[in-house]
């Protein structure tokens, strides 16, 4: 997008500046794919006659060759690119990782191959995606007991994994009137 340029809804982009370092250079700046594209690509700044092989289960880390400057009050995600997950299981190892708006140093990938075969990763290669997103910062207030919720503390596989129940008729109507604050059960 061009300088002056709107984005979506008519907002002004947020600016985002971007140090090209030296094994980064001739390398195209992060780039959105499409217009409505949530994510600017990341590419691998390797050497050029460089192949890094990533092993079935293996990870690596790779430079993008590019330092950020994001704006107070914004963070940059960095999140696998879904054609590398399906077709290759290849993705993001601490995804989204997180780039905070005060790190100047190297963006870097952590890529894991969770696929079957060994993945070659060249210069120039789209790794990743980059997102740039708000940040809001929360004020932690300790407290005695929590608030009751019908989760409760059910985690980790509490609202199962099955499949989710799709009624074919409209429930019966309840015989007697329900009273407020109370449950009436119905045939499913």
């Amino acid at each position: 997008m061009a300088r002056g340029e709107t984005g979506r809804e008519g907002k002004a982009p947020v600016q985002v500046r971007v140090k090209l370092l030296a094994h980064g250079r001739g390398l195209p700046l992060p780039a959105y794919q499409s217009d409505e594209a949530a994510g600017l690509d990341l590419v691998a700044a390797l050497g050029k006659n460089e192949t890094l092989v990533i092993a079935p289960g293996g990870r690596t880390l790779i430079p993008t060759g590019l330092t950020l400057e994001l704006p107070a009050g914004f963070e940059g995600q960095v999140r696998p690119r879904s054609g590398l997950a399906l077709k290759h299981g290849v993705t993001v190892l601490n995804s989204p990782g997180t780039i905070d708006s005060d790190y100047r140093g190297e963006v870097k990938i952590i890529l894991a191959n969770l696929g079957e075969v060994s993945f070659a990763v060249r210069r120039g290669d789209r790794i990743a995606q980059l997102v740039v997103a708000p940040v809001t910062h929360a004020e932690l207030v300790r407290v005695e007991a929590m608030s009751e919720t019908r989760r409760g503390s059910g985690g980790f596989g509490s609202t199962r994994v099955g499949k989710v129940s799709v009624r074919t008729k409209a429930p019966a109507k309840p015989k007697a009137p329900a009273r407020a604050g109370k449950r009436v059960k119905t045939e499913s």
